[in-house]
């Protein structure tokens, strides 16, 4: 498999790991809350990212990734009522765009998908979506941290641990960095 594509999918897989680190240290409560009307609970993100996911990557070669069959603006209502429910729509998500991506061939990285009808090389849309979807995460472990205060547990490096990680690392021999490693 290609480099851009392995490297792609370990720093999805990194990112969707993030996640889950974060639901485990939340109440189903915690998972639906909103700060105010017009703000996105964790599970409206979680709604949007499967949304957004399954309709990207969804007969990606062969469709926009756009699908007549999405909600987009149903993606912000309230309607996941339990942990069970968020947990199957990442699930569902996430599953579609890692197969996808895991069965793309280095000739794939070439072709033109469309987007809203806008052309885009699969490297495009990769890359597109690798900047779309770790800012959802990022605002998940916020919204995770602003609820759980001092009981928080960084799912990467802690707040004042850089010192410890550093040493623990650069005890070791060089070398290849993979995404799943904090």
């Amino acid at each position: 498999m290609n480099s851009f594509l392995e490297s792609s999918i370990k720093l999805f897989e990194y990112h969707k790991e993030l996640g889950e680190r974060t639901f485990e240290q939340l109440s189903e409560e915690q998972l639906l809350w909103q700060a105010n009307k017009e703000s996105n609970s964790i599970a409206m993100i979680v709604k949007h990212l499967s949304g957004n996911m399954l309709s990207r990557w969804t007969n990606f070669l062969s469709e926009d990734g756009e699908k007549t069959w999405r909600d987009r603006e149903g993606e912000f209502e309230s309607t996941i009522k339990t942990r069970e429910e968020l947990l199957n729509h990442w699930e569902s998500g996430w599953s579609c765009l890692l197969t996808t991506l895991k069965s793309l061939k280095n000739e794939d990285l070439e072709k033109v998908v469309y987007i809203r009808n806008q052309g885009h090389t699969v490297v495009e849309a990769v890359t597109r979506q690798l900047a779309h979807y770790p800012l959802h995460v990022g605002q998940i472990l916020f919204i995770g941290k602003m609820l759980k205060g001092k009981e928080w547990h960084s799912p990467s490096i802690p707040k004042g641990g850089s010192a410890e990680f550093n040493k623990e690392k650069f005890s070791k021999e060089k070398e290849k960095r993979h995404f799943t490693d904090k």
